[in-house]
């Protein structure tokens, strides 16, 4: 008796294993627009290349007035 009850809790045991790894494989796809993707990593990539020539080149000095003849 004593070892039919194990059995039987072993069997449990595997299904609830089995279940739970069955489950574990679940893959969610999200999809979303490539063009609006690109776009988005475009105006970022825009972003970083003036903020460093915006740091890298020195403001330019005004131009002197023109002098009245």
């Amino acid at each position: 008796m004593k070892e039919m009850l194990l059995n039987k809790l072993n069997l449990n045991a595997l299904l609830l294993a089995t279940a739970l790894t069955a489950s574990a494989c679940v893959t969610i796809n999200i999809y979303f627009p490539a063009a609006a993707a690109e776009k988005a990593a475009d105006r970022i990539i825009d972003d970083i290349y003036d903020a460093k020539e915006g740091a890298a080149k020195p403001a330019a000095p005004a131009p002197a007035p023109a002098e009245k003849k």
